[in-house]
């Protein structure tokens, strides 16, 4: 079977006629920085995520640069994250000029572990910066119970997130600001870069505004240093369209991911946790098995591609193990960078192919 591990040109072709007159449209205006497009789709997207505003950058890490930057996260602040995500997160906390501490992450939910955050507290904390891994939320309702009591903020890496929701609360709405990454492959994806941070805070979704376009709010008048971190008015055309479509798009990974559960229930494969009160929007399927390289090898044999959502952790990376970031013990997160397999998952990904998938995981783990 010819499978795919992501395939945007079926979810393109699904939609082509809308996606190719959003971008005519743009080149015909020549708005091609922010402009009109941005700002519906700034519009629709808040609302979506129920905020009022959302302020649209050129990724995801700059969306959570400029909301430290905003909120004067900086030099001799530490911010809390899981020692489990990409390396955008720390990356973002670093260039602010803070110091990232991680925490170790729960095996089950493969998030920030909440029951050790209070003991990486320290007189120096200004931040948490909980991430939403793989489609997952952390529970936040807890998260701001502890944030409260320490008066911390909370800015949430909901980069892999779109839709997701606990307690029937979108991803991005809790904290003082979420950030978003429209990065191709995300459930939400534009087609290059892109990002967005969503808030209720009027003044915050100014000073956004400002640090997006060179800390100028008029042209040529600059109040404060900024970046040029405005989005694309192509890539705003392009999302508006595909935001109108991500709802069912996020229920169709929750079949694939239901599919998978019931064809691999039999198996010693371990799949993902699920929690009452989340709803997931499976930007990824992982499993684990202690035999995850050998499995990987002979899934590719057949066929199947698949990565691994990270292989190399965080604390462990070569240009990041000089970074002067804290970390205690984390047992769980260098375990899980052994032992985790993404499978393939996508909206268009059909019934035959998982089962194919299926079954090659169980000849390999069963015989």
């Amino acid at each position: 079977m010819n499978i795919k591990f992501l395939d945007l040109n079926a979810q393109y072709c699904s939609i082509k006629e809308d996606i190719d007159k959003a971008i005519a449209g743009v080149i015909e205006s020549s708005s091609f920085i922010l402009g009109p497009a941005v700002s519906r789709f700034e519009e629709n997207f808040a609302q979506f995520c129920h905020c009022k505003y959302a302020v649209a950058v050129n990724s995801g890490t700059t969306a959570l640069l400029l909301a430290m930057k905003a909120l004067g996260i900086g030099r001799g602040d530490e911010v809390i994250t899981a020692a489990n995500t990409f390396i955008a997160t720390v990356a973002a906390i670093i260039d602010a000029g803070a110091t990232p501490v991680l925490v170790d992450v729960n095996p089950e939910t493969k998030n920030i572990d909440l029951n050790l955050i209070e003991s990486a507290i320290s007189s120096k904390t200004r931040a948490i910066i909980p991430v939403h891994l793989y489609g997952s939320m952390v529970d936040m309702g807890r998260l701001m119970e502890i944030a409260r009591r320490h008066n911390l903020v909370i800015i949430e890496d909901a980069a892999q997130a779109h839709g997701a929701k606990c307690d029937g609360q979108p991803a991005g709405s809790f904290g003082a600001a979420g950030c978003f990454s429209f990065y191709p492959g995300k459930n939400l994806g534009a087609y290059g870069e892109g990002g967005a941070i969503v808030t209720s805070d009027q003044s915050l979704a100014e000073k956004l505004r400002i640090l997006r376009d060179h800390g100028s709010k008029r042209k040529y008048y600059h109040d404060m240093i900024g970046y040029n971190a405005r989005m694309d008015g192509i890539q705003g055309a392009i999302l508006d369209v595909k935001l109108k479509h991500l709802p069912q798009w996020n229920e169709a990974r929750n079949k694939v991911a239901a599919q998978y559960r019931q064809l691999l229930a039999d198996t010693p494969v371990s799949l993902p946790g699920e929690m009452n009160n989340l709803y997931q929007v499976y930007h990824q399927f992982v499993i684990e098995t202690n035999r995850r390289d050998e499995l990987q090898n002979y899934l590719r044999e057949n066929g199947i591609p698949t990565l691994i959502h990270y292989p190399i952790p965080v604390h462990l990376q070569k240009g990041y193990i000089d970074a002067g970031f804290k970390s205690g013990s984390l047992p769980v997160t260098e375990r899980l960078s052994d032992s985790i397999l993404s499978l393939p998952i996508y909206p268009e990904l059909g019934s035959a192919e998982i089962e194919y998938i299926s079954s090659k995981i169980k000849s390999f783990v069963i015989g």
